[in-house]
């Protein structure tokens, strides 16, 4: 089979296209025929060797953990699925023609492949820091960095759980932020002075990693109320960084329920095809992201 493999760690130019060896699935794991594996800032992370601990890496090694695609081998001890089936889901080494989940859900009816790729890892981290941050129904809650995957559907679990978001973003998606529900506004110079204008602020979500979180402290008066996924300079701060997942599964179970209900929809960017993953991280590190990029097998 075709799978997206490094040899050492570095940039993009590490990434080869390589022929591999099938993999099976074990107890407890399904293999899919993947149609579709998301694009995840952990996955360059990885690439880059910058998160080692949380995800411990043997050289050589596969990209991705995200994709959706076709049951075609269930695992010892698996029930409630079979070949054929079509799932979305969290597993290893997803850029590739065979991925081995270890986490999944059928797919949501209406959703494309493409679509349901987007939503494993995003759902789990935006799930995850809407809890953390303890913000609440009536509550306000701001988003920095707010158009990418994880923002878009904090601002739709938000809006679902009665609580208002000041998504910011850059100009060009102030029309999309407003599309999910959340009072928008730009970052760059002024933006506090902006975001007070707007009304209080209970609680924050940085995103983006672009150096806000003195920021956020300040308009939420508390580092306890703000939550960072992409600084790790954050507890210098006193903020959590928070890095480690929670439980996909349920993250996958909420997923179907709030698309199944309409509630939840984050769209497809860009799509690339298995030989450009190295043009998907480019882009992926480069930010201004409007919902998913996915790499399609």
């Amino acid at each position: 089979m075709k799978k997206m493999s490094f040899a050492e760690f570095g940039g993009p130019e590490v990434l080869r296209l390589i022929d591999a060896e099938e993999p099976h699935a074990g107890p407890g794991q399904i293999r899919i025929a993947v149609r579709a594996a998301g694009v995840n800032p952990v996955d360059w992370r990885i690439r880059e060797g910058q998160i080692l601990g949380a995800h411990p890496t043997e050289l050589p090694a596969g990209v991705g953990i995200d994709a959706a695609g076709v049951v075609d081998e269930v695992g010892e001890g698996v029930e409630g699925v079979e070949a054929g089936d079509q799932v979305f889901g969290e597993g290893a080494s997803t850029y590739a023609e065979f991925a081995v989940l270890s986490a999944w859900a059928g797919m949501p009816e209406g959703l494309t492949f493409e679509e349901a790729a987007g939503y494993p890892s995003v759902m789990e981290t935006a799930l995850r820091i809407i809890r953390e941050v303890g913000v609440r129904p009536g509550q306000t809650l701001l988003v920095s960095g707010a158009s990418g995957g994880v923002g878009s559907a904090v601002l739709q679990i938000a809006r679902s759980r009665g609580i208002a978001v000041i998504g910011t973003a850059g100009a060009g998606n102030q029309e999309y932020l407003r599309g999910l529900g959340a009072i928008a506004t730009t970052y760059g110079e002024g933006w506090v002075e902006r975001v007070r204008r707007l009304g209080h602020v209970d609680a924050a979500l940085d995103l983006a990693g672009s150096g806000v979180i003195r920021e956020l402290v300040e308009l939420t008066g508390d580092p306890g109320r703000v939550v960072s996924i992409a600084d790790l300079d954050a507890p210098e701060f006193g903020v959590r960084f928070s890095g480690v997942a929670g439980s996909v599964v349920e993250a996958l179970v909420e997923a179907v329920l709030l698309v199944s209900r309409g509630e939840l929809r984050i769209p497809v960017e860009k799509s690339y095809g298995l030989a450009e993953a190295a043009a998907a991280h480019v882009d992926s590190q480069a930010g201004h992201t409007r919902g998913r990029r996915v790499v399609v097998v």
